[in-house]
C-alpha cells in the first residue's frame, strides 16, 4: 500500500510539474506580414507621418529604396524587404535611435537590426557619387545676391560638434571648450543647401584648422581646384583655396541699423551673408 502511494505522489507530481513548469514552445515562424507592420507606420501612413520619422516624403523614399537597390547593390534578406531596411535605418539616423528602441517597436532581434543598419550603411556609401552634389563654381553673371559677389567660389566651408557617447577614458579627447563631449565634423554644402563633403570622425577637442588639413591631405579628401576656393570663417587661415572674412568687424554691428561704412565691412557683410548657408545645413542636420 506504501508503495502505491509513493508511486501515486510521484505521478501526481510529474504531472502536476508538467502543467505548471512545462515551457512554452514558441514560434520562430516568421510572420511576414505582421514584421511589416512597423515600416507600415513609419512610412506607408501619410505623407506627414513619413516626413517626421524618416525626414523625407514618400516619393524620396522610394526614390531612394530604388537607387540603393539598383546602384547600391542592396539586396532583400530572407526576413526583411529593402524598404523595411531602409525606414530603420533613416529612422535611427533622423531620431539617434538606440539599437534597443528598433527592437522593441520593430520586433526584431537586435542581430538583425545591426546587420541592416550596415548593409545599408554600405550601400550609401557606394553611392556617394550620385547622392553628393558635384561642387560648381559661381559664374560670372550669376544674379544670385548673396553669392554674385563670389566669383570661382565653390561653397561654403565649416565645422560643427555633433555630442555623441565614449568610453570614460576617451572623454579628455572628445571634450570640447564648452566642455561637452562631441566630435569636430566639417562640412562642405552649395549655395542650395547642398553636401558636398562631410568628414565627422575627429575629436571635439581637435581645432578646426587640424580637421581641414585632414580633409585635404586625404587621397580621395576635399580637392580644390585651381582658381577656385571656399568661404570660411576666421577660425581658419586665409590662404589660397580659402577665403576669410576681415578680422574685427562683426555681423552683429549691422543687426542694430548698422550699415557698413567701408570696403572691409562690407566685404564682410558679404561673405557673411553666403556663408550662412552652411550654418542653416547643420541647424537641419541636427534638428533631425
Amino acid at each position: 500500500m506504501c508503495t502505491v502511494a509513493s508511486w501515486f505522489l510521484v505521478a501526481l507530481g510529474a504531472i502536476h510539474s508538467l502543467h505548471t513548469y512545462r515551457p512554452r514552445i514558441r514560434s520562430y515562424i516568421l510572420d511576414f506580414y505582421a514584421k511589416q507592420d512597423y515600416v507600415k507606420r513609419l512610412v506607408y501612413a501619410s505623407d506627414d507621418t513619413c516626413i517626421e520619422q524618416v525626414r523625407m516624403n514618400r516619393t524620396v523614399f522610394f526614390k531612394l529604396c530604388e537607387m540603393l537597390q539598383t546602384l547600391g547593390e542592396l539586396k532583400s534578406s530572407r526576413n526583411m524587404l529593402v524598404d523595411e531596411q531602409v525606414a530603420m535605418f533613416l529612422h535611427i539616423i533622423s531620431h539617434h535611435l538606440k539599437n534597443r528602441v528598433i527592437k522593441h517597436h520593430s520586433n526584431r532581434s537586435g542581430e538583425t537590426i545591426s546587420r541592416s543598419f550596415y548593409n545599408v550603411l554600405n550601400s550609401v556609401i557606394h553611392l556617394q557619387d550620385v547622392l553628393f552634389k558635384k561642387a560648381e563654381p559661381i559664374t560670372a553673371n550669376s544674379t544670385d545676391p548673396r553669392w554674385k559677389w563670389f566669383k570661382n567660389c565653390l561653397d561654403a566651408l565649416d565645422g560643427t560638434h555633433i555630442k555623441i557617447r565614449v568610453p570614460t577614458v576617451d572623454k579628455p579627447r572628445y571634450r570640447t571648450r564648452k566642455c561637452d563631449i562631441a566630435k569636430n565634423m566639417l562640412g562642405v554644402c552649395t549655395p542650395d543647401m547642398q553636401f558636398v563633403y562631410v568628414l565627422p570622425g575627429w575629436e571635439g577637442s581637435v581645432a578646426d584648422g587640424r580637421v581641414l588639413r585632414d580633409a585635404i591631405s586625404r587621397r580621395y579628401g576635399l580637392k580644390v581646384p585651381h582658381g577656385c576656393y571656399y568661404l570660411v570663417d576666421a577660425g581658419y587661415t586665409n590662404c589660397e583655396g580659402f577665403l576669410t572674412p576681415f578680422r574685427g568687424h562683426h555681423l552683429n554691428e549691422w543687426r542694430q541699423d548698422y550699415h557698413p561704412s567701408t570696403l572691409k565691412e562690407f566685404f564682410n557683410m558679404k561673405h557673411a551673408s553666403a556663408r550662412n548657408v552652411i550654418k542653416r545645413c547643420f541647424a537641419l542636420l541636427k534638428l533631425g
